[in-house]
């Protein structure tokens, strides 16, 4: 695994997205489209105001800085807009693995084709250039919007998760699992997103 790519400015993109940097001032504009509480239902907190915005921003920046992650920010393309977030998580350079998640968008740029666009970039570079061998995608339970994305992308449901995690509000929360491994990647790459090859 080149975990040296980790430690670099990361920029992917192709005609629909680009992905920079979470460190990008850019992440100001955040702010603009941040502020709904449908996106945050199933992430396991709230940004509702100002100090949660600004908590976000310094926990993100924060977990980057610890090695844990490895942020974004959205760019949709058509309009030059910041439409939202997304991170390889997870990282786990000894088993060369991550989760790609905490992904969300302006409700603007949902079901514009951003994330098939996003989802793409992460799994290409992630398994082309960094190397990891596998990487994995959760959803909660009830989140089925989530989980009909994610298998889109010519992913394995491996399954429930049961009280995976507890939310900002003290819930259990159950999440399904779904990987691709770098052995299928290169099959699944012309099956599920010729438009981008």
């Amino acid at each position: 695994m080149n975990s040296e790519l980790l430690q670099s400015d990361i920029i992917l993109e192709n005609e629909k997205v680009l992905l920079l940097p979470f460190e990008n001032e850019g992440n100001t504009e955040l702010k603009e489209i941040i502020f709904d509480d449908k996106i945050w239902k199933y992430m396991g907190m709230y940004v509702r105001n100002d100090i949660d915005f600004e908590n976000y921003i310094q926990n993100t920046l924060k977990q980057k800085a610890d090695g844990i992650c490895y942020p974004f920010l959205i760019i949709d393309k058509t309009t030059n807009k910041v439409a939202g977030s997304t991170r390889y998580g997870y990282l786990n350079h000894a088993s060369q693995k991550c989760e790609i998640g905490w992904t969300w968008y302006g409700k603007d740029f949902q079901g514009t084709g951003l994330n098939k666009a996003c989802k793409y970039e992460l799994l290409n570079f992630g398994f082309e250039n960094i190397h990891f061998r596998r990487i994995q995608f959760s959803a909660d339970l009830e989140n089925k919007k989530s989980q009909r994305a994610i298998e889109k992308l010519g992913v394995v449901k491996e399954g429930v998760f049961r009280n995976n995690y507890v939310d900002s509000e003290g819930k259990s929360k159950d999440d399904v699992y779904y990987s691709v491994i770098s052995e299928d990647w290169k099959s699944i790459k012309r099956e599920y997103f010729k438009e981008f090859i």
